[in-house]
């Protein structure tokens, strides 16, 4: 009888046992699951906080890219733009220039008006030259007028030079027909050379004026350091 009481104890003392180990086991188990499951959600929430870092950089660089981009292309268009207007504003100042030759045409259709002007630009060469003889070549149209002129032309530059005496030949060879007007004159074999032609001084005159030109079509360009 007392051996079977003790059986039956020692059954109870193991059951026990085996439910306290079980338990312990099942605990164990729980929290090992809830660390791995803790680790689990920090080691998610680094991995998806370093992606959204990627990302993040990724568009930010993209955007940059897209401003520059932006940037890059608003500027060509403001130069492009730019270079348009002043390619318009310098077709019209060079329009005035060529209206200003078309007139100079007008003015040697009137030999009251362009005999003075005829004789200015042969003393100016002599001037320019200070050679005993020198040879005029001018238009075939303007032949009369000048031989009209040189006695004149002669008689200033000597009062000019205090008596220095100039001989004046014509040359046989004209200047183009499409030539506004005015003289070339050469000496030595032709190895001096002075250009006195409408157009010579035309050109002269506008590229001294060019600025003033601009700045009366147009105003003062503050953004222009230079006047040239």
């Amino acid at each position: 009888m007392g051996s079977k009481v003790e059986a039956v104890d020692v059954n109870k003392q193991i059951k026990h046992m085996m439910a306290f180990i079980e338990q312990e086991a099942n605990e164990k188990v729980e929290e090992i699951d809830a660390k791995a499951e803790e680790e689990f959600n920090i080691e998610k929430g680094r991995l998806v906080h370093q992606q959204r870092i990627k990302i993040q950089e990724y568009y930010d660089k993209r955007l940059k890219q897209v401003n520059l981009q932006k940037k890059i292309q608003n500027s060509n268009l403001q130069n492009q733009a730019r270079l348009k207007v002043l390619k318009a504003r310098e077709d019209h100042v060079y329009g005035v220039v060529e209206e200003a030759r078309r007139r100079l045409g007008q003015i040697t259709s009137d030999p009251q008006r362009y005999g003075p002007v005829l004789q200015a630009l042969i003393v100016q060469g002599l001037f320019q030259l200070l050679e005993p003889v020198v040879t005029v070549r001018c238009r075939q149209a303007d032949l009369s007028l000048v031989q009209s002129i040189l006695d004149s032309a002669v008689r200033q530059y000597k009062e000019a030079t205090k008596g220095m005496n100039v001989q004046i030949k014509i040359d046989d060879t004209f200047l183009p027909a499409n030539v506004c007007g005015g003289v070339e004159m050469h000496t030595k074999g032709n190895r001096i050379k002075i250009v006195n032609t409408l157009e010579s001084r035309l050109d002269l005159l506008a590229g001294q004026m060019l600025p003033e030109i601009r700045t009366s079509l147009f105003g003062r360009n503050m953004n222009r350091k230079f006047d040239d």
